[in-house]
């Protein structure tokens, strides 16, 4: 899409969460909407990727914000731990300053591998504080910032977050994960009165860089459809969902993820 094209056809502005690595879901997602006429807020905290380690470049948050623009889009950058709970009404107010926030989507996660045996008290708190809490908060500050609505058939704001119901040896993220999806769904029904559409994604496994060889081959196997997920194929649904076609969506856990099954 041209800059022209995609200047000509603003929809209002999303703020995406977890846009940390040019590898990532995050950044798939906010270059999509991009595409699609969105201007973006987009969150990142760049000490929990150096924390987990996983393939990145240097400016990777920058270098996805510069291609988001030469899509059109106006973009800001903004840097939150989302551990801080007063993370998320930073990361909303830097969304709502232009009076156009239309979006939420949650693509950002704590995700340190541990069991029931050896999971720390404070790794379970900061899984719970990121995924689940802030989570919670970051829900509640965008819908406090939508305009007044009357007409629950008419849509004000959409709400797009992703999970995952991996658990096993993945313990504290896997049930904050599950907390996640009940905060979205109740979202959906509390907040259905102010036009608001809310929908979780769980996308399955998705090599962002963090599979050896041997969970690739395997992952692969258990995947009807013949391949692994892409983030690309994360956010043609969550592009769908933003859109005017959309918007019927409303209060579901959808699984995009060609048939996986770890069964």
């Amino acid at each position: 899409m041209s800059n022209k094209r995609a200047a000509s056809n603003k929809r209002g502005t999303v703020l995406v969460t977890g846009v940390g690595r040019s590898k990532s879901i995050g950044a798939s997602l906010a270059l999509g909407l991009a595409e699609d006429g969105w201007d973006l807020t987009i969150g990142y905290w760049e000490p929990y990727d150096e924390r987990v380690g996983f393939v990145r470049g240097a400016h990777d948050p920058q270098d996805i914000a510069e291609k988001c623009r030469a899509l059109g889009s106006r973009v800001d950058l903004i840097p939150g731990d989302l551990a801080s709970p007063d993370a998320a009404d930073q990361l909303v107010d830097a969304a709502a300053s232009r009076n156009d926030l239309r979006g939420l989507v949650l693509s950002h996660c704590e995700s340190v591998d541990s069991s029931i045996l050896d999971t720390t008290v404070e790794s379970w708190e900061r899984h719970f504080a990121v995924n689940a809490r802030a989570s919670w908060l970051l829900i509640k500050a965008f819908a406090e910032r939508l305009p007044e609505q009357h007409d629950a058939s008419q849509v004000t704001g959409r709400i797009i977050a992703l999970t995952s119901d991996h658990a096993a040896h993945n313990l504290p993220y896997g049930a904050s994960k599950g907390a996640l999806d009940r905060i979205v769904i109740a979202a959906a029904v509390e907040l259905g009165s102010r036009g608001v559409r809310a929908n979780v994604i769980n996308p399955g496994p998705i090599d962002t860089g963090w599979m050896t060889p041997e969970i690739r081959q395997a992952a692969t196997r258990q995947t009807p459809a013949g391949r692994l997920g892409t983030p690309g194929d994360t956010a043609d649904l969550v592009r769908f969902l933003m859109s005017d076609a959309g918007g019927w969506i409303t209060g579901q856990l959808l699984h995009s993820n060609g048939g996986f099954s770890t069964r």
